[in-house]
């Protein structure tokens, strides 16, 4: 100390913090690198020598390299987000009578991920389908970081590490590599209930603003933290000022857009009347889900935006979640992570959509790994290894080619 002021960090206190946190994260940022890499090189290695992409639209699936496929669908309007900005508007396709009657709109997708696309465009000079797989890459990383953190508040080291293996093999993964928003929203996700499950309230509510800003979804989460804020006032465990101000800035980010692109289009439920019009997104109550459920398993796909094959993994996924739902309940969780989960699949499996995207909507289940990944923590690490490598090798298949070129992501 020095005229009461705490002394700068010296070289060598840096030097050991480096090397604390390289010991501490190092492990998972490894696990998870190279399980994604494995996954993404097969996913690659599928494309080029499948070759349709080369026969497809560049906007839809198609380009002139197997990589240039991350950048389509979705994609393509993060790109043009970043380079032009946003034009809200409601523009009825002319003489339009069926599901789709307006014409698509970049207000669809939410802002902060291309905001950071345009960051890394100036800082690093990429271009945008660059800069938004930099960003990717590096959210999927600190996303894995998140998981690890929740599954390690749950099952200790080894239950973080196979959650973060996890994250990587899951189906819908393919999105997490790619200029999608997806592993933004699931890093801000996951860091947000840490900060709640540790009691973190101030940064858990500015990390569900900036989630607000990322994706609709976040509505879960942010109805997750304000149930734990509220449980916590009401306890009186950690005074009124801090939850208090998480309760209330954690939805200004969701609100603040669905406001602003309401207020441009000259109607405040424009984002929703866009959405159904344009994409023929809304929510049904799981009455296309149903009809899903009760069709592909007979081998019938009749139903709204039938995807065969991407239809069967979608399946799989909700059966696999529902049934690991009440592996999560025994484990007696706090109330911000069921809640963010039961509120996830309930948005999800609750609408009308293209039902092939449901293993990338359901990725923020997050959750539901840490069962999974407090029963494989006992498994030996040359097993795990193993285990969590064949699935990365098929998960260049099921998570991300039937994503990519077999449904519309």
């Amino acid at each position: 100390m020095a005229d009461g002021l705490p002394l700068p960090p010296t070289p060598a206190g840096r030097g050991r913090r480096l090397r604390d946190a390289a010991r501490r994260h190092g492990p998972v940022l490894a696990v998870y690198g190279v399980l994604k890499l494995v996954g993404f090189g097969s996913f690659m290695y599928l494309l080029d020598s499948a070759g349709d992409f080369r026969k497809k639209n560049p906007r839809f699936g198609g380009g002139a390299h197997a990589w240039d496929v991350l950048g389509t669908w979705d994609g393509w309007w993060y790109q043009q987000i970043a380079l032009h900005g946003y034009h809200p508007r409601l523009v009825p396709v002319p003489g339009a009578t069926g599901l789709i009657d307006l014409q698509g709109n970049s207000a669809a997708f939410f802002p902060l991920y291309p905001a950071l696309m345009r960051v890394a465009m100036e800082v690093t000079g990429l271009g945008p389908f660059g800069a938004g797989l930099l960003v990717s890459v590096v959210a999927s990383f600190a996303a894995a970081l998140g998981v690890c953190a929740v599954a390690e508040w749950f099952g200790g080291r080894r239950a973080g590490l196979a959650a973060a293996g996890l994250w990587a093999v899951w189906p819908g993964s393919g999105v997490e590599w790619a200029v999608y928003s997806d592993s933004l929203y699931a890093a801000l996700a996951a860091w947000a209930l840490y900060a709640v499950l540790t009691r973190r309230w101030l940064t858990a509510g500015v990390l569900t603003f900036a989630a607000g800003l990322n994706r609709p979804t976040a509505g879960a989460l942010v109805a997750a933290l304000a149930w734990a804020a509220l449980l916590a006032l009401h306890r009186r465990e950690d005074g009124v000022a801090r939850p208090l101000t998480a309760l209330l800035v954690a939805p200004l980010g969701l609100l603040g857009y669905l406001g602003w692109v309401g207020h441009r289009m000259g109607d405040y439920g424009g984002y929703f009347r866009l959405q159904s019009g344009a994409w023929g997104h809304e929510f049904d109550y799981g009455a296309q889900t149903l009809d899903v459920l009760t069709s592909v398993p007979v081998g019938h796909f009749g139903y709204l935006f039938a995807l065969p094959f991407a239809d069967v993994i979608g399946v799989g996924v909700v059966l696999l979640d529902l049934a690991l739902l009440p592996l999560l309940w025994r484990l007696r969780p706090p109330a911000a992570p069921v809640v963010h989960t039961v509120l996830t699949l309930a948005l999800v499996l609750g609408s009308q959509q293209y039902f092939a995207n449901v293993s990338r909507y359901l990725l923020p289940a997050f959750p539901l790994f840490v069962p999974l990944a407090v029963a494989l923590r006992r498994l030996s690490l040359p097993y795990l290894c193993l285990l969590l490598g064949v699935a990365a090798l098929a998960s260049g298949s099921y998570a991300g080619y039937a994503l990519f070129e077999l449904g519309v992501p």
